[in-house]
């Protein structure tokens, strides 16, 4: 049975697999604000989804969150 691997390490090890840099750990919390902000508002899995919006986005990360805000009313 393979052991589960810590967060950082997954991250960095699909980051690599993905031929990108890892988030920074300032990135990955405002990642995490913005999955917070989408699945609090409305089914949990969108906050995947965001996120994958927001990898797509040319927009920072405090300005998706803004724009999360937005449609939740917030």
């Amino acid at each position: 049975m393979l052991q589960a691997m810590q967060r950082e390490q997954w991250i960095t090890a699909f980051a690599a697999q993905a031929g990108v840099e890892p988030p920074t750990a300032e990135q990955v919390e405002r990642l995490l604000a913005l999955a917070g902000v989408a699945a609090h508002a409305s089914e949990r899995t969108a906050a995947p989804i965001a996120c994958w919006i927001a990898g797509r986005a040319d927009a920072s990360v405090d300005e998706l969150i803004a724009a999360a805000e937005r449609v939740t009313g917030d």
